[in-house]
């Protein structure tokens, strides 16, 4: 169905200032720490240029907060994390828009890069995988977004234990797709996370992809008009432990 002009208005006023930022990771339900160890900004607003290499882990238009985390935090191979959204690094009491707000609609995704040290600053020409992704359940027309700010920002999944052993950026993202009828629209949302990974049992060697590359403006992913019944969502990027299957953690709602 054609969007109305009232939902256009809504539209142009959340993609003005309704945002949101990764700070915080739990590592098997233990909190880490606000900005522990997470590559977060300032300024909570999205990438739009799925070619620029701030759609690796922010930073660019959005510069890192100062100072950016020195720690690695150490997680289990097969452990549960829990990232924590918020709208703002300064979040307000009562804020409606908080962890997003209900129009920005999407998928949440999660990849990791093996690195020799998390906390170098270059993140250009890693090699990274897709560990999670919670996009469109038909039935219900209801989203990974809609399911985060249900549990009041945060989204839960597993590291795979059957990667090796070794530091690691964990991506976590949000794909907003309120203004994706055309392209630019889409608006993406990342920070990288540091960690270091214990106790891989390193039994499989994921195929990867790079960022920027693994998106593309044309993307049925990430050019799409969500102001209709949708029959199916095709998650942009492709999971690598098995392609062509949803892994063995974590939904895999397309």
């Amino acid at each position: 169905m054609k969007t109305s002009a009232f939902v256009t208005a809504v539209i142009l006023a959340g993609s003005a200032s309704a945002h949101t930022i990764f700070q915080k990771l739990y590592v098997n339900g233990v909190d880490q720490g606000e900005l522990t160890g997470i590559r977060a900004p300032d300024y909570d607003g999205p990438i739009t240029d799925v070619t620029s290499n701030d759609i690796i882990c922010n930073g660019g238009i959005n510069p890192y907060h100062q100072p950016v985390s020195t720690a690695v935090i150490n997680v289990p191979a097969g452990a549960t994390v829990t990232a924590e959204w918020h709208h703002t690094l300064n979040q307000v009491a009562n804020d409606p828009a908080d962890p997003i707000d209900p129009s920005h609609k999407g998928p949440v995704i999660s990849y990791l890069a093996k690195i020799p040290d998390a906390t170098q600053s270059s993140v250009t020409g890693l090699q990274w995988f897709k560990i999670y992704q919670d996009g469109l359940t038909a039935s219900d027309q209801s989203w990974g977004v809609d399911r985060l700010i249900a549990n009041k920002g945060k989204v839960t999944f597993n590291i795979p234990s059957c990667i090796a052993s070794g530091q690691y950026l964990l991506r976590h993202e949000i794909i907003a797709l309120h203004a994706a009828s055309s392209y630019p629209g889409a608006q993406f949302y990342m920070e990288c996370a540091q960690i270091n990974i214990t106790g891989g049992s390193g039994s499989k060697s994921p195929a990867t992809v790079t960022f920027p590359g693994a998106y593309h403006g044309t993307d049925p992913g990430v050019k799409i008009n969500i102001y209709q019944t949708l029959s199916n969502y095709t998650v942009p990027g492709r999971y690598s432990l098995g392609v062509g299957h949803a892994p063995p953690y974590g939904p895999n709602r397309e």
